[in-house]
């Protein structure tokens, strides 16, 4: 009989949140909330579009420091090409737009 994994305990779960980079983490969570909200323009829903772009924008400048100032570049490209996107299907008057 195969032996069932053990859950981690309180200790094991709190040491490996301190070894987390704040840097690293805040990056993914910057990265996954630009697909995010790629996504929600892509879906028409402009509202949760707004809301993605405005927390990058003011996400991405805590980076400064933390991580390469390239990739800081390429996320600010990345918010750019977002607005473009957003104030085009706000022109279009896409469905799923409310301000």
């Amino acid at each position: 009989m195969a032996e069932q994994p053990t859950e981690p305990s309180v200790e094991e779960l709190i040491e490996q949140i301190r070894g987390i980079d704040v840097g690293q983490f805040l990056l993914s969570t910057v990265s996954t909330l630009a697909s995010l909200a790629y996504g929600k323009l892509d879906n028409g829903d402009l509202a949760g579009a707004k809301v993605g772009i405005e927390a990058l924008r003011a996400l991405i400048p805590v980076l400064d420091g933390q991580i390469e100032a390239e990739t800081i570049r390429d996320l600010q490209a990345a918010v750019a090409n977002l607005q473009v996107a957003y104030t085009d299907a706000v022109g279009r008057g896409s469905p799923g737009e409310s301000s």
